[in-house]
């Protein structure tokens, strides 16, 4: 029911609340009690004078009547909805829900959001724990420390007698690999706690720096735009930057954002994007720019541009992706394999091939989004030498691909690990939420 015609229900649920008769209302503001038994009903409109004198009645404003719950909790409920699209919720009486028990869709709303949330941090969490090589190498020498004090121990426990020299060399060696074991979990606590930290800006590894350096900027220099920022001053202020990798990284990413800038202008493109909805091959075309050059400069726009908000991911021919810039609704893996249904990884078997593809990600907001992937050899090619391929895809919100409206959403989903979808063929390993966790 559309919203505006929910405010006999609004009222008929406001007087209730308070405990008054129809009869009542309807003399206190001049009208029969079965033209009030019309409007709760929805079946007459209402307006001017007598809304007025209802809302005063009930001891609210006439808004609150008309307008009913905010756009933002009937958009939750809607997100809620597409998320569970096999329940056989209502959709279409979101608003009815809204309106006539603003609290429980509140409760609603408030489940949706925090499951996505545990989700996101069952997500992010699994997957440090999974293929972070900095965590795995200091769980290993934890273990390792504890194995070698544990079988010296037992040596020590088991053995009646023991010449004193022997003694001694096994007690030097259970205290040096206690004081090895405290250091070793001391720097691990520092390192989860460091990772742990929102906002502190610190990252365990040269990509990770780059990508905090990336999010901090927003994907977007304007400082770069004009061609004249100093980009070792930009590096050298970037309080993310701790390590010489990672500011090799962050030159190498800034230096190509200004060449790319000088040949595709921000004005320019986004001007173009909004008469224009951000394909990358119409823009290459329009530009004369290669198309890998038109997707980072559509993902670079500001999020509050014409474009939005725009995702990107790159990965090279094996697959590991190199460049990630997420967007709300589709996440993006920060360590191990993405999902191999990606466009991504199609296009890599498809060099030069370009694809496009809707997509949703299986278990998340129900959010769809127009996927344009293409693979291109890098550098020079030699007949001598087998390509060097890398595969870009830029991720668009589908209300940004209106020309691809009504094409069918492949489910996809983020890693093999943490996806639900159980009959799949290229799943590479069990998945913790195959149970409903």
């Amino acid at each position: 029911m559309p919203q505006g015609q929910l405010t006999g229900t609004r009222i008929r649920e406001r007087r209730g609340r308070q405990g008054m008769r129809q009869a009542d209302l309807a003399a206190r503001v001049g009208i029969s009690a079965s033209y009030l038994n019309l409007i709760e009903h929805n079946k007459r409109r209402i307006g001017g004078k007598v809304l007025v004198a209802i809302a005063a009645e009930l001891g609210v404003e006439p808004a609150q009547l008309t307008e009913g719950a905010e756009a933002a909790l009937i958009a939750a409920l809607r997100e809620a909805r597409a998320a569970h699209s096999g329940a056989g919720a209502e959709a279409e009486r979101a608003e009815e829900l809204a309106g006539r028990f603003p609290g429980w869709a509140e409760v609603l709303a408030r489940s949706h959001r925090r499951a996505a949330t545990l989700e996101r941090t069952v997500e992010t969490l699994t997957d440090r724990l999974t293929h972070d090589p900095h965590l795995a190498a200091a769980l290993h020498e934890v273990l390792s420390t504890v194995t070698a004090i544990r079988s010296t121990a037992a040596i020590l426990a088991d053995t009646r007698e023991i010449e004193p020299e022997w003694r001694d060399r096994f007690q030097r060696n259970i205290n040096e690999d206690a004081g090895r074991l405290a250091e070793s979990a001391q720097a691990l606590v520092t390192y989860l706690d460091r990772a742990g930290e929102a906002g502190d800006g610190e990252a365990a590894a040269p990509q990770e720096e780059l990508d905090a350096f990336l999010a901090e900027l927003g994907w977007h220099v304007p400082a770069l735009e004009g061609g004249q920022a100093d980009i070792e001053a930009l590096i050298a202020a970037a309080g993310t930057l701790k390590s010489a990798p990672a500011r090799a990284l962050a030159r190498s990413w800034l230096e190509r954002y200004a060449d790319e800038a000088a040949l595709l202008p921000a004005r320019a493109l986004a001007e173009w994007c909004a008469a224009n909805p951000p394909d990358p091959g119409r823009v290459a075309r329009e530009f004369g720019v290669p198309v890998p050059v038109a997707m980072r400069r559509i993902a670079s726009l500001p999020a509050d541009g014409p474009a939005g908000r725009i995702g990107m991911v790159s990965c090279d021919a094996s697959g590991t992706l190199t460049y990630r810039k997420p967007v709300d609704g589709f996440a993006v893996p920060r360590f191990g394999a993405a999902c191999p249904l990606w466009p991504l990884f199609a296009a890599l078997g498809q060099p030069m091939v370009p694809l496009r593809q809707a997509v949703r990600q299986a278990a998340r907001d129900g959010g769809r989004f127009l996927c344009y992937a293409l693979a291109l050899p890098q550098g020079d090619v030699d007949f001598d030498a087998p390509p060097v391929l890398e595969a870009h895809m830029l991720i668009v919100p589908q209300a940004g691909a209106a020309d691809t409206a009504a094409a069918p959403a492949r489910e996809v989903g983020v890693s093999c690990r943490i996806c639900p979808r159980g009959a799949c063929a290229a799943r590479r390993e069990p998945s913790i939420l195959a149970d409903g966790f």
